[in-house]
């Protein structure tokens, strides 16, 4: 029995430095974001930003005020449904919003239908700026997308949805939420799916290249899905782990089962 327990301890240990040793050729080409970027001090305009525009399913928070507060009111209220459809909240979180239906519109006191789909949001607060200067004295209009998200899966950190506070967000501040790609993460294979004006859009960027500064994904809209795909080192890793372990619970078995039956031999 004293020779069986150092046996395990070295298959154990053997299992782990061979494990360990998958990891040894991950070098800078493969682990490096923006590989061809000038490390100086340099400058570039900015020239693929776009305004985010609003979608059908979007959830539209509108905030009027104006000299006469109690008319305005009507958008301002605390609701716990929107357009009819109930929807989780609490006393203490109530919520705002007027969803946009399929056909890109919205329902409004007051001003009645209004199609913003398309639109951004600064453009939609100042058509309702003007169109409520009938009802309402000197209106103010703030509207922003309440139900702003991202998701960020695969081989991250912190794999989750993430809802954005504002309309802002690039692709490496979504996966910076995600805690970061892996060590045996996939740089240059980082998938993007976008749903918009009814089509899917499976977009492939790779970080290694500084290139995707200036792509124009690289600003990310409304349930933007972000996927990124663990390389070849992770499933050896995985596999060779199952097939230690089977290993090691196969040979202590078959220990245990010399045991007994040397056992019931010398019993004889």
């Amino acid at each position: 029995m004293k020779k069986i327990f150092p046996l395990l301890t070295l298959i154990v240990l053997a299992s782990f430095i061979s494990s360990c040793g998958l990891y040894k050729d991950k070098g800078y080409k493969q682990v490096s974001y923006y590989q061809d970027i000038n490390r100086g001090v340099t400058t570039e305009p900015i020239a693929n930003y776009q305004p985010l525009k609003i979608q059908p399913g979007d959830l539209l928070g509108i905030n009027v005020n104006s000299l006469n507060p109690e008319s305005s009111s009507v958008f301002n209220t605390s609701i716990n449904r929107v357009n009819g459809n109930s929807l989780d909240a609490s006393a203490t979180n109530p919520i705002y919003g007027f969803r946009v239906d399929r056909a890109g519109q919205v329902q409004l006191p007051l001003v009645g239908t209004l199609h913003v789909g398309g639109s951004t949001t600064d453009d939609v607060a100042k058509e309702l700026t003007a169109k409520l200067q009938d009802y309402l004295k000197s209106p103010i209009v703030n509207v922003r997308v309440l139900n702003f998200k991202i998701s960020v899966l695969g081989d991250v950190l912190k794999p989750d949805s993430y809802t954005i506070q504002n309309e802002h967000i690039n692709i490496n501040e979504a996966l910076s939420l995600a805690g970061d790609l892996t060590i045996t993460a996939k740089r240059t294979n980082v998938l993007l799916v976008r749903e918009e004006n009814g089509q899917r859009k499976y977009v492939t960027i790779d970080l290694t290249k500084k290139d995707v500064f200036n792509s124009p994904y690289y600003y990310l809209h409304n349930n933007d899905v972000i996927y990124v795909d663990a390389d070849k080192t992770k499933y050896d890793t995985v596999a060779r782990s199952y097939k230690t372990n089977t290993f090691v619970i196969s040979s202590a078995v078959a220990v245990l089962a010399i045991l007994a039956s040397a056992f019931f031999v010398y019993h004889k």
